[in-house]
């Protein structure tokens, strides 16, 4: 299931660092959003194009090939950083202390060492399309950029496992109940408490 998250922090190292690493990934995910309005707009471009003056924008499909490997890879970490990742907590969530922690720590060093295999599986295959020189079929976009996307954001994904699983571990050393860096699980009567009290603001704010 999905569920509402929230990140505390406080005055230490590890806080100061993932908020650091949180500026640079919603930077990151910025630009995703921005890539994703340029391709709506290019994909009106391209329907007003064909059907009104019957000429489509050239190699359309080639700078969405492109693009999806921006968007679809950016905000990787930005999601994994506020909890939004769809998971399964049913089991997870019946756990409290210790136990929670150590959970989430296991799981956690799991995804880092995905993440750190799939960081190096991506960076070879840029590697070859650099080399070889490789291209799309239409207009012979360089396709490197786009490839190389890819293990850029895993990379940043892998150093905030390292960041989470930090926080999982200290947690587990103090017992803490809110540890700093890692997204907590919110329950339904909190997630609706929030959405309604962020209605509330927006409707606050529209009136005046």
């Amino acid at each position: 299931m999905s569920a509402g998250h929230s990140v505390h922090t406080d005055d230490s190292t590890l806080s100061r660092l993932d908020q650091r690493l949180f500026k640079l990934e919603s930077g990151l995910n910025l630009v995703a959003g921005i890539v994703i309005l340029m391709l709506m707009m290019l994909a009106v471009i391209q329907i007003f194009g064909r059907k009104i003056f019957n000429i489509p924008v050239p190699g359309f499909i080639d700078w969405v090939e492109q693009a999806m490997a921006v968007f679809a890879f950016l905000g990787i970490s930005y999601c994994q950083r506020i909890g939004g990742h769809i998971r399964m907590d049913i089991l997870v969530g019946r756990f409290r202390g210790r136990m929670l922690w150590l959970s989430e720590f296991v799981s956690t060093i799991v995804m880092m060492l995905l993440s750190t295999a799939l960081t190096y599986g991506s960076w070879l295959h840029f590697r070859r399309a650099w080399d070889l020189g490789d291209s799309s079929i239409d207009i012979a976009l360089p396709i490197w950029p786009a490839k190389l996307m890819v293990p850029v954001a895993l990379a940043l994904l892998t150093l905030r496992f390292i960041l989470q699983a930090w926080g999982y571990l200290r947690a587990i050393k103090n017992n803490d109940i809110h540890p700093v860096a890692v997204p907590m699980i919110e329950d339904a009567a909190t997630i609706a408490a929030n959405e309604a009290m962020s209605v509330t603001m927006s409707d606050g704010e529209s009136a005046r």
